[in-house]
This record gives C-alpha cells, structure tokens and sequence, in this order.
C-alpha cells in the first residue's frame, strides 16, 4: 500500500512516502523553493518523494491531508453563534477551506495533467501531529500530547496510543492556545517572523522570571490539566489578523492587544530596537509561563493515565528547553519527539493515520532524520567541473579523498585548528534542524567560536546558543542526563565541571541542546565525532545548520555557492574536499591554553 502524507496551505509545507507502513521519504517544499517555512501546496516535495520511490502519482493509492474541517463542528458553529467574528475572519477560514479542497486539481497541474485515482483522506490536525510522534516512536503504549497553536479548532489534544491506536481524549478548543501565546509575546518582543518564537527560547535564559505575575494573568491553569488565557490580552478570535499562507514565506499580523499587552508589560519593543534588561526578563518569564503550563498538563496526563512514557508533537513539542527538562520534573521516564515536530510533520502522522486506520501494523521506528534527497560522486564531480574557474578564483583547491579514514581524520584535523568546515554528505535530513548531513562543523572548545561564526556566516543574533554533537556512548560523561536525543529536541544541563571546555555549546544557563550521533544511524559523522575525539579528548563537535539566511542547503550546488559566498574555510563534499587557502589558521597555538591538561 502506498500512501502520500500531506502537510499543505500552511507554514513548513511538506510530503512524506509511506509504502506498507515503512516512511520511504520526507522533505519540507522549502528545500526545493528556497523560502523559509514556505506556504502552499508542496508540489517538489512531492514530486521528490515520487522519485524516491520509484513511483508515478498513479501508483498512489492513497493521499491524507492533515486537515479536516469537518471535526468539531457542533463546537465552531457554537462558538461563531456566540462569539460572532468579524466577516472578514470566516472569509479568510473559507479561503483557506477551498484551497485544501483543490488537491486534486493542483496535482494535475503539477503533474502534467494526470489525475489521481486513488482515495483521498481528511485527517484531524491533532491526529496527525499525535500519529506523528506515536506511530514511529519506540513505544508500544505512551502518553500522547500534541500541543500547538491552532488546526481544526483545536490548540491541544492528549491521551493514550496504545498499538495502532490512539485514543486523545482531552482537548483545549479555540480560542485558547499556549500556541498563540508563545507566538503573541515573540512578536510582542519585536521577533515578528514567523517561526520566531525559538529566538525567545534562546534570550530568556539571559533574564530573570519577574514578570510572572503578569504572565499568570495571561494563561489561567485549570485543574483538569488545561489552560485559558484572558482573551483580553489577544484579537484572534475576534477581529481579522492578515496572514499569506499561499505560495510563498508565511506571514501573520499581530495576535494580541496593543494596548492590553503594553498596559500590562509595558511598551513593546520593535524589531530595530536594542535589547534591554526588561526585554530578557519578559521572554525568561514567557519561557517559564510556558512551562508551567506545559508540566501542568503532563503530569495531569500522567496521573491520569499512569504511564511513563511520552510521545510529544505539534509546534509547541519544538520547545527543546521545556522538552529536556521533562524526565526532571515529571515521573515520565522516556520522550520522544521525532524530527518534525511541527507542522511538517503532519504529513508523516496523516499518512500512518490513514495506514492504521485501514488496519496496517505498526513495523516501522523513525530513529533518525535522512529521509531527503541524496546526491552521488557523479554529482559532485560534474559541479566541480563545471565550476573549475570559480574555484579557483576564490583561492580553493579540491581534493578526493576515498579513504573514509582519512577523510574524516583530515576533517576532525581541520575543525581541531579552528577552522570552519561545512560538511555535506547522504540524505538530506528531514525537519529543521542540520543533523550531520547538512552541517557547519567547529571546534566546541572555543570560547570565541560564536562571534567567529556570525562573522563569516551565520550573521544572526549573538545571544542565540549553537549545540553539540555528541557521540551517543558519551553523553552521560558529558551531560547530567543521559538519553537519546537523535533529533535535537531536547536541551540537558552539561555537567558543570566540563562546560569551560567547551564553551561554543554551552549556554549562558549551562545548557546544551545535544545531538546525539549513533554509528548505527549516522556511521560517516559518528567516525569524524570520534576523529575529533581522538586529537582532542573531547567527544563533540558544534554544529549548526549548513546555510546563511535561507532555508538550509539540499542539493551540492547549494552548498558549494554557500561555500564560496561565505568566508567557510573548507567544504567536504561526500568524498570531495574543497580547501580555501588565502583565509589561513584563524587559531593560535596557544588559543586553548587556559583549558590545560584536561583538553
């Protein structure tokens, strides 16, 4: 059976492949359009799944849409009686309708006229996310929680998955959102693009909670594990808030009340504003409001249901910082949360949903995210021929390197002297996070890695953490936790006597949000954390996402025009690699002297 899983009409539009229960491939339409969280209908990351399969769009037989109108519809035309918005607000919901009803005729398009015989499937927003997480989680039996901002009238679901099934019992319904919240204060805070709100994620540990007060006026904890904010606070649910999520970068107006929010909080700040004191106390207090919430709400579920595992989805299982902090606070003794948490990952939980559903059985455990477009020695060779005259003027040299020993060895040598390496190789990863495939590599031990980052590449706010990747049998050396963390989900405390060796991933807080590298998964990276371990003693490299201010790379074209736009020092192309050679050693000999004998 062969199902397409859709994630259409909405941020991090995506398709993922599913063939007799077994995820064949998964990829975000922003990979191929170059426009962050890109909106639409994701006709190249289908088109890439197709080919991944060796499949035509008639060969599918079933297509699922993780979106479907029809749920709680006694609830919405309840609320709309009730509560009557302006006329624009349904107008835009009915838009957006119509455009999900339009698949069939889009496909066509896309695909030079061939119509789609096969079944069409609407699933819930919330099934979807929970799908997402539960069904290709290591866990026969969880807590499941999807938490987010809305999809289908509802912000939150949660219950029990139990084998094929999953049975989410609870909700919070329109219009109160821990979602909305979140994203409401990150605009607040002068952060107004969405996907903002991992930007407040990472200044709230340079604050202090004193605006909780105010934030428990905000978001209301009700006893049975819900929430409610004092819609005094935000325009939502009553007045039309502009918002594109067509064929292009998603955009949103203002959530919440000027004039409400400033009141309470004090005058927010725009996007050109310095950073104040009273700014990192808001987004600490928003952070720990969030959690209070989030706990609230997990520990009631696992009360109730007795279980200690948790399976975790929706925009808000994006919140690393609260994700890490679970197994401490709660008697949850296991977490998964799979590498698309978001709304992208809708498209993999609508397609198991619809697998389960039609009586599939559960065979398939997502342990890691390379499940993008891969690209061969061929590949690589015919970019270097055809940009031989490039390279060289940008003072590059290339070499092969068929040894992976060596080539690792060279690699780690590299990243040891300080030097900036990107590091392309295998299947594209799946989600947002660079995972060892689509990487820019250095050396954790630098205490100035960050600034040197920002200077030559990443030009984005210094405040923001870079995280560790870490070989997985080391975490517990390293961390004060120790679990697998494949997906970059969750933030752990390093443990306080290593964080001055490696301070490029240690946060202001003492926290890192690992990586952690199986050789199983991963064997080219896990060999090169290893290379570096060796020359070092350290088990980790820093890594952050191969791109500058786009979405990150996917093919070698990409990457090698990043390469050569930046001021990288080397790119390691599958078995290629390209060395700049006029930026020479930015690292003096006696640059980690300070850490003595331990390093």
């Amino acid at each position: 059976m062969i199902i397409l899983g859709l994630n259409a009409f909405h941020g991090d539009s995506s398709a993922a492949l599913v063939r007799d229960g077994v995820l064949v491939a998964a990829a975000e339409e922003e990979r191929f359009r170059r426009v962050k969280h890109w909106a639409g209908f994701p006709s190249q990351a289908i088109a890439y799944c197709l080919r991944q399969g060796g499949l035509q769009l008639d060969d599918v037989q079933h297509i699922a849409v993780n979106q479907d109108s029809r749920v709680n519809l006694l609830r919405k035309i309840g609320y709309l009686v009730s509560h009557p918005p302006e006329l624009g607000l349904v107008l835009d919901r009915l838009r957006n309708r119509r455009s999900r009803e339009k698949v069939p005729e889009l496909l066509a398009k896309a695909f030079s006229g061939r119509r789609f015989a096969g079944a069409f499937h609407n699933i819930e927003h919330h099934l979807a996310h929970l799908s997402s997480a539960f069904h290709v989680s290591p866990f026969e039996r969880a807590v499941v929680v999807s938490i987010d901002g809305f999809g289908d009238f509802s912000s939150a679901a949660w219950g029990v998955g139990s084998g094929r099934d999953i049975c989410a019992e609870r909700r919070v319904h329109f219009p109160h959102s821990l979602g909305i919240f979140y994203q409401g204060l990150t605009q607040y805070l002068g952060f107004p693009h969405y996907g903002d709100e991992y930007k407040v994620m990472g200044l709230a540990p340079y604050g202090k909670p004193v605006y909780m007060d105010a934030m428990r006026k905000i978001v209301r904890l009700v006893p049975d594990g819900s929430f409610a904010l004092d819609l005094i606070y935000f325009i939502h649910h009553r007045t039309r808030v502009p918002y594109q999520w067509t064929d292009g970068s998603p955009e949103m107006g203002d959530l919440y009340d000027v004039a409400a929010l400033e009141n309470l909080l004090g005058p927010r700040r725009k996007p050109d504003d310095p950073l104040e004191d009273r700014h990192r106390d808001i987004a600490r207090s928003v952070q720990a409001m969030y959690e209070e919430a989030f706990f609230h709400l997990i520990q009631n579920a696992q009360r109730t249901y007795g279980l200690t595992d948790l399976a975790l989805a929706g925009g808000c299982a994006m919140n690393s910082v609260a994700n890490g902090k679970v197994r401490r606070v709660t008697p949850f003794r296991r977490v998964y949360v799979q590498a698309a948490a978001g709304d992208a990952g809708g498209a993999i939980g609508a397609a198991f949903a619809v697998w389960h559903k039609l009586g599939g059985e559960r065979s398939f455990v997502m342990d890691h995210a390379y499940w993008g477009p891969e690209f061969g020695p061929g590949d690589i060779a015919g970019l270097v021929s055809g940009h031989r005259a490039e390279i060289a003027q940008a003072g590059c040299t290339v070499q092969e390197l068929s040894d992976e020993s060596a080539l690792c060895r060279l690699t780690a040598s590299a990243i040891a002297e300080g030097r900036v390496v990107g590091w392309f190789q295998g299947r594209m990863e799946w989600g947002p996070r660079a995972l060892g495939n689509r990487s820019i590599l250095c050396d954790p031990r630098r205490g100035d890695m960050k600034a040197i980052l920002n200077a030559k590449i990443k030009r984005r706010e210094s405040f923001r953490p870079f995280a560790p990747s870490v070989l997985e049998e080391a975490v517990a050396d390293w961390f004060e936790e120790d679990d697998a963390v494949p997906f970059m989900m969750q933030v752990f405390q390093i443990r306080e006597a290593k964080r001055s060796l490696i301070p490029a991933v240690t946060h202001v807080d003492g926290s890192g949000r690992l990586q952690t590298v199986s050789r199983r998964t991963n064997p080219r990276y896990h060999r090169l954390i290893e290379a570096f371990r060796d020359l070092t003693n350290v088990p980790m490299v820093l890594n952050t996402s191969f791109n500058e201010n786009e979405p990150v790379v996917c093919t070698p074209q990409e990457a090698l025009d990043c390469f050569l736009r930046t001021r990288m020092d080397m790119l390691v192309m599958g078995e290629t690699v390209f060395s700049r050679q006029n930026e020479g050693k930015v690292l003096r000999q006696d640059a980690y002297s300070h850490l003595g004998e331990a390093v």
